[in-house]
């Protein structure tokens, strides 16, 4: 609704000249990956752009996936850190955000952003997700039940895993997701977000969210095209009744407050670069090239389950009763188009794994079977 409202307000003020001006790629970024907010996607289309422009990433060392998590980041959880210092391009794994560490990894240049995402929605998603991993959600049959009755499964004892059930991005964020609800705090923590981060995208309006990231970083349409991963199959969302969503805001109170601070500068960034007019043609132009590079590269006209998918490397990891979704390319496209559609698609575990073999050939392989 917040979204809505936002964009009312915006096709009721005067139009703006859209920014047009010479400028030069933004290579030097920092992208917190919080859970369960499409950020997959956005990992797929750093590790491109860093591919495509040779740049360094800051990868997890050893056999590790994430950058320590969920412990608060410290440099010793980045690969070569002592050898390339201050070097690095790109620093997009899950990691628990600590800004002075994260500084001592990136640039002083370096453009910082993350994405949020409607915490009714995300609570559900989270749900199925971690069902298995998180303590909270183990005992209720779904969602609704889960939330009409919280405190009855939540046990602070248990925080560790709970974290994925309670205020997640806030915890991702680098701050206590069962902070006791206080107005000066949550204006304190936003305040502190906001002078971490230049941009916050809304994982609701992923398509927008896009658009302005391409804008402000300076890049090109197809370095923000993307192919949805890390989805899952429709037939594991659960419907949230009207009150669960309510109780989701109240439950994660403090992800609720983050999420329409920033829901609503997210819009008012987009109207400082251009009108609605100009920004739903970029969308356009987005989906349209979409829909060009998945008729040129997939087999299917949508993801399919990962028993369906016929390249068992290609299979993204699977959790709880999420059914996480694929893709399966098409035969025998010439090697240049292979290439290009194959990275449109290989999940973020795999892409890291190639990522890292790529960047230190000298090291032993990550434990995934990527080639």
């Amino acid at each position: 609704m917040i979204g809505f409202v936002q964009h009312y307000v915006l096709k009721t003020t005067k139009q703006q000249e859209p920014i047009f001006k010479a400028c030069q790629p933004t290579t030097n970024v920092m992208f917190l990956k919080t859970h369960k907010t499409a950020s997959s996607t956005i990992l797929n289309i750093l590790f491109r752009f860093s591919e495509k422009h040779n740049l360094t990433v800051a990868l997890p060392n050893g056999n590790g996936f994430h950058l320590g998590y969920p412990q608060l980041f410290r440099t010793a959880f980045v690969e070569e850190f002592k050898s390339i210092g201050r070097n690095f391009n790109v620093m997009c794994n899950h990691l628990r955000f600590n800004a002075q560490e994260v500084r001592r990894v990136m640039p002083n240049d370096t453009f910082y952003f993350s994405i949020l995402r409607d915490p009714a929605s995300w609570l559900e998603s989270s749900y199925v997700y971690y069902k298995s991993v998180a303590p909270a959600f183990r005992n209720s049959k779904d969602v609704n039940e889960f939330l009409a009755s919280p405190w009855s499964y939540y046990n602070l004892s248990e925080k560790n895993w709970n974290i994925y059930a309670k205020n997640h991005m806030w915890f991702d964020l680098g701050y206590d997701n069962n902070a006791v609800y206080d107005e000066y705090y949550v204006q304190s923590v936003i305040q502190d977000v906001e002078q971490n981060f230049h941009l916050m995208l809304i994982a609701d309006y992923f398509d927008e969210s896009m658009i302005l990231l391409k804008e402000t970083l300076c890049w090109d349409l197809d370095d923000v095209v993307y192919f949805k991963l890390n989805a899952r199959s429709q037939s594991t969302v659960q419907a949230m009744s009207p009150e669960s969503r309510e109780k989701a805001k109240e439950w994660c109170t403090l992800d609720w407050k983050l999420y329409q601070h920033f829901n609503d500068t997210f819009w008012v960034k987009i109207q400082e670069r251009m009108d609605l007019k100009t920004l739903y043609k970029e969308v356009e132009r987005l989906q349209k090239r979409q829909n060009e590079l998945m008729e040129m590269c997939l087999s299917e006209e949508a993801a399919v389950e990962g028993n369906k998918i016929k390249d068992r490397r290609l299979k993204p990891f699977q959790s709880g009763g999420a059914k996480i979704l694929g893709y399966n390319l098409k035969q025998d496209l010439a090697n240049e188009t292979f290439a290009v559609c194959k990275k449109m698609i290989v999940p973020e575990l795999q892409y890291m794994a190639y990522m890292y073999s790529r960047q230190f050939p000298d090291k032993n392989r990550k434990p995934i079977d990527f080639k």
